[in-house]
């Protein structure tokens, strides 16, 4: 049988009695203050060791990465030499015909975050390439661009669809993908058969295209004319 000891007197008193028999001390507040449990504290712990090794690894794994992508970018612009004056005019004219055309978010990453050169890179030189227009390293957005895109080009017209043709690659495209989408957008652009078919860049892109990407040439009565307007 359980039975209420008194906290004032220690008198131990039968379980049914509300209150001390010796000194009237009430016995149901000190039974519920009695039988409630003991909870523990809760304290924080740490982490498992293993997770903040993991998590150490990490930080230096994406610090070194990031030092390394600098460092890439750098020796990239240090080897090469930026546009003159009368250069970088051009290439804004350029621009903005791809902006008035609707073209703007080519045109924003063209004007604002775009490195231009006028001469190779280390990385340019290591590769080599066939005659360009010009040439982009993804994903550092460091567009070189040749005396071709400013003297054999007739117009700001056909350099802004070398630049649309640019921009595919600086959102990670290849060469495929970037002749496909500027010739796909050719008429957006204004860039097209009856003005510029007997143009360099119109035969040089043509020519390309229809070897990267047949399907756009396979139209006609001769399976073979061009299947955009």
């Amino acid at each position: 049988m359980n039975r209420s000891k008194c906290t004032q007197c220690g008198l131990v008193n039968l379980p049914s009695d509300e209150s001390c028999r010796r000194c009237g001390a009430s016995l149901v507040e000190a039974t519920q203050t009695t039988s409630e449990p003991v909870q523990a504290s809760a304290e924080p712990t740490e982490p498992p060791a293993h997770k903040r090794r993991n998590a150490l690894r990490m930080g230096w794994i994406l610090g070194t990465t990031l030092i390394l992508l600098f460092a890439a970018y750098m020796s990239l612009l240090l080897t090469s030499q930026e546009l003159e004056y009368d250069q970088r005019q051009t290439v804004k004219a350029a621009t903005a015909i791809l902006e008035q055309k609707g073209f703007s978010r080519q045109a924003f990453v063209l004007n604002h975050l775009v490195q231009y050169r006028n001469t190779d890179n280390w990385w340019n030189n290591y590769l080599g390439h066939h005659t360009a227009y010009a040439a982009t390293n993804f994903p550092f957005e460091v567009m070189t661009l040749y005396p071709e895109f400013f003297d054999t080009t007739v117009d700001d017209t056909e350099r802004a669809a070398i630049l649309l043709h640019e921009s595919y690659h600086l959102f990670g495209s290849g060469e495929a993908a970037a002749l496909e989408g500027a010739w796909r957008n050719k008429a957006k652009l204004g860039w097209t058969a009856d003005k510029y078919e007997h143009t360099k860049v119109w035969i040089n892109t043509r020519d390309l295209t229809s070897s990267s990407v047949p399907k756009l040439f396979s139209c006609g009565t001769d399976g073979h004319s061009d299947c955009l307007p």
